[in-house]
């Protein structure tokens, strides 16, 4: 959206409504003056997985009533661009196509071949590509794993995170001057699981590891089950971990340029890691990306050793920034100028 602001193009912005909160801190980090032409669910953010079914079985039901035309404003030519693997994603895609638009996927072609992890992701991917017309992979291995399926697929060579990262100004530090790491845990399969997130932050405290603080960001459906578990007093209660609220993006990548390393379960932050060269250890079983693998990532697969390895050697894990000649993101506007109107 800001590349098509800032070509003068316009646009159809539909807001799903999934993370309301946080979509409102992205548009005002990337100034995006374009304000959403249409709501689909004005609630809460969702946080739980009731929550979840409510608010797709409301956005189906608020597309029935509109009878399509305000919602996309009577286009039969254009294309719906989805990102990534979220509910919003597939219901966009849905959506989309019912209406008798082309439906672009980006990031698309992402796969860990691994039902369950990450679930529900994996599974998200797999309809939103068969719902899609135009695939952006960011690869020559997403676009191989795209082979089977009807459609045009352009290779964007890297992710539109390398471009939002360019962006990313330096922000006033929110820490001392001691080194730190940072921490982000939220996926579905580690904080919906008692036990697998009972194993997570028994790792994350175990005193054998390397003294180093660690800044604990805190997202809200995290925080919501460390309370229900009786873990975030856990956390609390060890010294080299600090709790923090969650950030803005760029406030975060921010941080994230300052720290030694990132425990993370996020694929996203795992790409970031990649392209900035930044050791990460990433607290999955399984990933969909291949970033970073082998250089400056290490899939723990809920390993613990191979945890406490990574703290007390993170600094090897260090690589070179990527440099791009090319944008990813001028590579998927310049194929979507011809559904202009």
């Amino acid at each position: 959206m800001r590349r098509l602001q800032d070509q003068a193009i316009d646009y159809n912005f539909i807001l799903s409504g999934q993370h309301k909160h946080t979509i409102q801190d992205i548009l005002a980090n990337f100034s995006i003056e374009h304000e959403p032409d249409f709501v689909l669910y004005d609630g809460k953010d969702i946080t739980g997985i009731v929550q979840m079914a409510k608010w797709a079985m409301d956005i189906i039901q608020t597309y029935k009533n509109k009878k399509n035309t305000d919602i996309f404003r009577n286009d039969r030519n254009g294309i719906v661009l989805n990102h990534g693997d979220t509910f919003s994603t597939l219901l966009g895609s849905y959506l989309g196509k019912n209406h008798g638009l082309h439906s672009g996927h980006v990031e698309s072609g992402l796969r860990s071949h691994n039902p369950f992890h990450p679930f529900p992701e994996e599974l998200t991917r797999i309809l939103t590509f068969r719902l899609s017309d135009y695939y952006y992979a960011p690869g020559e291995w997403a676009a191989g794993n795209l082979a089977k399926y009807s459609g045009n697929v352009i290779n964007t060579g890297h992710n539109t995170l390398y471009d939002s990262l360019q962006y990313s100004p330096e922000v006033p530090q929110l820490q001392d001057n001691e080194p730190y790491g940072l921490i982000s845990i939220h996926r579905f399969e580690n904080i919906f699981s008692r036990k697998q997130l009972s194993r997570i932050v028994n790792q994350l405290t175990d005193d054998r590891q390397h003294k180093i603080k660690k800044l604990f960001i805190l997202h809200k459906p995290t925080e919501i089950k460390l309370k229900q578990y009786g873990l975030l007093k856990v956390l609390e209660n060890c010294p080299d971990i600090e709790l923090r609220p969650r950030y803005d993006y760029f406030t975060f990548i921010s941080l994230l340029k300052s720290s030694e390393f990132l425990i993370s379960d996020g694929g996203s932050n795992q790409e970031e890691c990649s392209y900035l060269g930044k050791p990460c250890f990433l607290m999955r079983k399984a990933t969909e990306r291949k970033e970073g693998l082998g250089k400056n990532v290490v899939l723990g697969q809920y390993d613990h050793q191979s945890y406490l390895d990574f703290i007390k050697n993170y600094q090897q894990y260090e690589t070179t920034p990527l440099v791009l000649d090319q944008s990813p993101t001028d590579i998927i506007v310049d194929s979507i100028v011809e559904f202009k109107n």
